[in-house]
């Protein structure tokens, strides 16, 4: 990210696993990676995250996601439903409550990853 930083400019914030909630959730040799990775300037904004999934191993294809990023939880749940049609049902992740709001992932029918984070649902 901080070689993004130097060709693009902007702001860059970077959140490592230890910094968060997640850090009780998360084995010690985790700490250290980054869970969130943020870099914006006037014109592009984006976000990437150390591997940090315990049951997939990286491989060419799959280390490349879109972020919806923001919303409601409604917003996000319409989205993520109609992404979710035809996605492989094995690397989905359902739109849930985590420490930090709602989270949720899934491949689509094209094989493209998809990482959802929001406003945590009302009660």
């Amino acid at each position: 990210m901080a070689f993004y930083q130097a060709c693009l400019g902007g702001e860059l914030a970077v959140t490592k696993v230890a910094d968060t909630p997640m850090k009780g959730h998360m084995p010690p040799e985790q700490h250290q990676k980054v869970a969130h990775a943020h870099l914006k300037n006037d014109a592009i904004e984006f976000s990437a995250t150390d591997w940090l999934h315990p049951n997939r191993a990286p491989r060419q294809g799959n280390t490349v996601a879109l972020y919806v990023n923001g919303g409601t939880y409604g917003e996000l749940r319409s989205i993520f439903d109609k992404l979710a049609v035809g996605a492989d049902k094995d690397l989905l992740d359902d739109l849930r409550e985590m420490p930090f709001g709602a989270y949720g992932h899934l491949a689509d029918k094209f094989g493209v990853h998809w990482f959802f984070q929001g406003e945590a649902q009302k009660a």
